[in-house]
């Protein structure tokens, strides 16, 4: 019995041993990393999707931080990150590098899937369930509708449909800003009585 006590007190020494070490080394060798690379990556839509020529977002926002790529790449995120990426940068916005579409969501037609797995591992989200010779189905909610899924699928099951706008997702669209400052110029000028 002394034995088995003794072994767990010194296995139980050891653990502590080596998590004091670790908390020290992890205090001592921290790196930190850009604060300018983390406030873009937060306002990303961390869709993962490569639109943007990157493997991700948070090497696009390492880029951006750098100066190497501009404002305006991010496709899913739209006019209003590509605003908000300027202002924190401090740069005059950009025309988007492609007009952004209609949300998009992958839907597997189950009837004709093989289950070969290949959407599952280009999904960048893990948007995609199945197992090995079986259906798999796409989770709506987490789909980005990147189409990396759509490549890959050797029996082209996969459509790419509209994402339905749903109310937890709506927000109210940018004014259009040549018609915002010629409201204001038309105020101005009713205010000055000319």
């Amino acid at each position: 019995m002394t034995g088995i006590l003794a072994a767990v007190v010194s296995l139980g020494g050891f653990a502590l041993a080596a998590g004091i070490v670790l908390a020290i080394g992890h205090k001592v060798f921290r790196v930190e990393g850009d604060p300018m690379v983390e406030k873009i990556d937060a306002l990303l839509p961390q869709t993962q999707c490569g639109q943007c020529g990157y493997p991700g977002c948070k090497p696009y926002a390492e880029a951006v931080a750098r100066g190497e790529a501009d404002v305006n790449h991010c496709v899913p995120g739209g006019e209003r990150t590509m605003r908000q990426i300027a202002d924190l940068m401090g740069v005059e916005p950009k025309p988007l590098e492609e007009e952004p579409a209609a949300p998009m969501v992958a839907f597997i037609r189950e009837d004709e899937c093989i289950g070969c797995t290949l959407c599952i591992k280009a999904c960048p989200v893990d948007a995609i369930v199945g197992a090995p010779k079986q259906y798999h189905t796409v989770i709506a909610d987490h789909c980005t509708g990147c189409t990396l899924c759509v490549e890959p699928c050797p029996v082209d099951c996969i459509d790419m449909l509209v994402k339905p706008e749903l109310i937890e997702h709506w927000s109210w669209p940018l004014p259009n800003t040549d018609r915002a400052r010629l409201g204001l110029a038309r105020r101005e000028a009713h205010a000055d009585g000319t």
